[in-house]
């Protein structure tokens, strides 16, 4: 397999830095362009996106090669959760573009009797995309998907720990778009430091909250606009009515999909104590079920992106043992090739390591609650997640979780897949995120909601209150105040 991967990728260029000057005469060049690309019709984007979904077929060969070389992922998962959700987001919006860029018409309140409004929804003008590495061919193009639509031209800076997958999505966007409306930037977090540096209408960036705040104060030197979707600990809620065996099934799926290195990921577990011995019990039956007893020679896992953070994560995993939790299942490492195995962890503390931070890879904790106040403080006591997750079986319990706590977006019995949800707002909440994105919330991002009111020819709505200020004008003005 590795033979013919590396047949398949091998005559893609893997750039590196792109070089100053080359940053600077693409964004001139972009600058120049926006007014013609802000004046294309509907119709035309469509053409664009409708193209963006053909090259994509032509080259998913490229694509899942490409990912596995970056991160050993298995073909189908990035057919699935890479090259479905950048086709599905196209067509999408080729659906829906018509409607939403066209004039919004809203209420005329009786004080502009004689008036029209709308709201025209107007591309900001020149984008930058900051993508990850952990889905190094969706990020970026699902999120130009947007910008497209708005009519905006854009700058994409993938990662530089995906080179291989980085290299098909400049040659994919080479061959959809011209330069100055589309251009793939190259490098590692240098060039990212130079982009941050030029006065972008609009900035959407995904990674860490601690770059976040970086990209943002970067963005505030011109007043630049951000969408950020960042991320955090995502907890799952487990109550006593959940169905526990449907569960650990879909928290398999959803906690390793990827090895866990997703921002929606599960992070930690908060179950019911009657339930907790049910639930690991199926949970790691699952998991021997689904990767085998020797996994890793399962075909159906990835690999931690690189050797930094396959030491981050065993940090996390040796001071949770240290500090006395329980290995259920997993715990094998294989350094030289940056394997983990899934792992689940019981009697955690919560003052490890693993429970500060976001794991962001396959450690699942797994934490028992007497009370549901006793959930809810664990929850609460940390920043706004970018998801949360509850399974139980009865309305009352879900309206309860839902209404005492704070998330970007959430799925009751299930996980992850609310992302896939296009008419579905996705983003977090302050630490993790601002902003929303993908389907018509990520049109909005990237589009400015111009309000527009259009007043009769002759006259004026408001006339009685021109100066200079006499009886009529004091009347108008007590009977505005006083039914208006």
């Amino acid at each position: 397999m590795e033979a013919t991967l590396s047949t398949s990728v091998k005559n893609i260029p893997i750039s590196p830095n792109t070089k100053l000057e080359e940053i600077l005469r693409t964004f001139d060049a972009q600058q120049k362009n926006r007014q013609a690309v802000k004046n294309t019709s509907a119709k035309q984007r469509i053409a664009k996106l409708k193209k963006l979904v053909d090259v994509t077929q032509k080259y998913r060969t490229q694509i899942e090669d490409a990912v596995y070389a970056d991160l050993h992922k298995p073909a189908v998962e990035t057919a699935y959760a890479e090259i479905y959700n950048v086709v599905a987001e196209c067509r999408h919006a080729i659906e829906n573009l018509n409607d939403w860029a066209a004039p919004h018409p809203v209420d005329t309140p009786l004080l502009f009797v004689g008036s029209s409004s709308e709201i025209l929804f107007e591309p900001k003008g020149v984008a930058l995309i900051i993508t990850p590495w952990n889905y190094p061919f969706q990020m970026p193009v699902q999120h130009l998907v947007a910008a497209v639509a708005a009519g905006c031209t854009v700058m994409v800076k993938p990662s530089e720990f995906t080179p291989h997958t980085s290299a098909v999505v400049k040659k994919i966007l080479t061959e959809v778009f011209p330069e100055n409306e589309v251009a793939v930037i190259e490098g590692d977090h240098s060039v990212s430091t130079e982009l941050l540096k030029l006065n972008f209408d609009h900035i959407h960036f995904t990674g860490s909250p601690a770059v976040g705040k970086v990209v943002m104060h970067a963005a505030a030197e011109h007043l630049t606009s951000v969408t950020l979707e960042l991320g955090g600990k995502s907890p799952v809620i487990i109550d006593d009515t959940a169905n526990i065996d449907a569960a650990a099934k879909k928290l398999t799926w959803g906690k390793f999909l990827n090895c866990g290195q997703t921002c929606i990921a599960p992070d930690y577990i908060l179950i019911d104590e009657k339930k907790q011995a049910e639930f690991i019990a199926k949970l790691t039956a699952n998991i021997k079920k689904v990767f085998g007893e020797d996994v890793e020679k399962s075909p159906d896992i990835s690999h931690i992106i690189n050797n930094r953070h396959f030491n981050r994560i065993k940090g996390l995993y040796n001071d949770a043992v240290k500090r006395g939790a329980k290995v259920e299942i997993g715990g094998q490492m294989d350094e030289a090739n940056n394997f983990i195995a899934p792992t689940v962890l019981s009697n955690v503390s919560l003052d490890s390591k693993i429970m500060q931070e976001e794991i962001f890879g396959p450690l699942l904790p797994v934490i028992s609650y007497k009370a549901q106040d006793d959930a809810l403080k664990i929850i609460n006591g940390k920043e706004k997640p970018l998801s949360l997750y509850i399974f139980s079986g009865k309305q009352k319990n879900q309206d309860y979780w839902l209404n005492n706590t704070t998330a970007g977006g959430t799925c009751i019995n299930d996980n992850l897949v609310h992302i896939s949800q296009p008419n579905l707002p996705f983003g977090g909440v302050n630490n993790s995120g601002i902003g929303k994105s993908f389907g018509f919330f990520g049109f909005k991002e990237f589009s400015n909601e111009r309000g527009v009111l259009k007043a009769l020819h002759s006259s004026s709505v408001v006339r009685p209150l021109w100066q200079p200020y006499g009886k009529l004008a004091r009347l108008v003005t007590n009977l505005m105040i006083k039914y208006l």
